[in-house]
């Protein structure tokens, strides 16, 4: 299988963590560096060792770029998958893919039109960790899952930046409360038939700093099954999460592992006793762009561990969401 050459559009933080990532993953390469300032993809892709760089048209135009990674603000997620894609790249957009539903039935249209790759990032899907917990629920030794009660949160430092910009679509729900969502859309479908097809918000609460969604809970239905969420960026919470099943219940003492090492340890409550499961800690980002270089290769559209169905529950949810919490 050829190496997938990769432009990363957005010189920041998280496009610097996926560099990082891609020099473990196995298919990729850094080819190309896109951003709305020229300047600043010269510098990263300087510093990076990247082949090239200019604006993002001009990324995109190139015939040597395969996929592009955009770790841009939320806001302009659409923009630049779409653009991508009609392009002809493959695309992986970090979570969440726009911040409204409605977009990202434009990007998922226009994937299926142009035939091309689409994979949001959602790290904790990918990897031995997410393997594990879905052939647990699918063996149905515990039994159906009933109900998920999770939590992401932390305490920013400043109340500044894209995390506390309205404009930006900053707050809690969609930078880390996505984590929570994603895990109960995976546990609902993990063994499940049918496939649900619907997500339903039952109750939501927040607290606004700043104009966004500073601290917020929610309580949705997942084709039955109950998802209890929290989530912050001005408290410290637990990253761990309780899937209550049928038959007994499993722990995930840390859900959601970071940007450089995934999650190793589920813990199970059966009725003979609990029994802990550990699986070996990979690089979650080089996992994604794999992906894409494996649906690449297989000539498909979608990647299992984060297909377009999910995609579209989580959307749905976390607008909901935030329209409960905001107003």
């Amino acid at each position: 299988m050829a190496l997938t050459r990769w432009a990363v559009l957005g010189p920041g933080a998280i496009s610097r963590d996926f560099v990082t990532g891609l020099r473990a993953s196995s298919q990729g390469v850094l080819h190309a560096v896109g951003s709305s300032s020229p300047e600043r993809a010269a510098a990263f892709a300087a510093e990076h060792g990247a082949a090239m760089s200019g604006s993002y048209d001009e990324v995109l135009a190139r015939d040597d770029v395969d996929a592009v990674y955009i770790g841009t603000v939320h806001t302009t997620h659409a923009d630049l998958a779409i653009r991508a894609l009609e392009a002809g790249k493959a695309v992986l957009c970090e979570k969440p893919a726009s911040p409204d539903a409605a977009d990202v039935e434009r990007i998922l249209a226009v994937a299926e039109r142009e035939g091309r790759v689409f994979v949001e990032a959602f790290k904790n899907r990918f990897g031995p960790f997410a393997e594990a917990l879905r052939s647990v629920l699918a063996d149905g030794a515990l039994g159906a899952p009933e109900r998920v009660e999770a939590s992401f949160g932390f305490a920013a430092g400043a109340h500044d930046g894209r995390l506390f910009d309205p404009a930006l679509a900053g707050g809690a729900i969609l930078d880390v409360g996505c984590y929570p969502l994603s895990l109960a859309v995976d546990v609902a479908v993990a063994g499940a038939e049918p496939r649900p097809g619907a997500i339903a918000l039952r109750t939501a609460s927040g607290t606004l700093v700043d104009g966004v969604d500073g601290h917020a809970t929610g309580e949705f239905d997942v084709g039955g099954l109950v998802a209890a969420l929290e989530t912050s960026i001005v408290r410290d919470l637990p990253r761990s999460a309780l899937i209550r099943c049928t038959d007994g219940m499993i722990e995930l003492p840390d859900a959601w592992g970071d940007r450089a090492a995934s999650a190793t340890t589920l813990t199970l409550h059966e009725s003979g006793g609990r029994r802990v499961i550990e699986v070996p800690s990979i690089q979650p980002m080089a996992a994604e762009a794999d992906a894409v270089s494996l649906a690449l290769a297989e000539g498909r559209l979608e990647a299992p561990e984060m297909p377009w169905a999910d995609t579209r529950l989580i959307a749905a949810g976390l607008t909901a969401w935030r329209a409960a919490v905001l107003g």
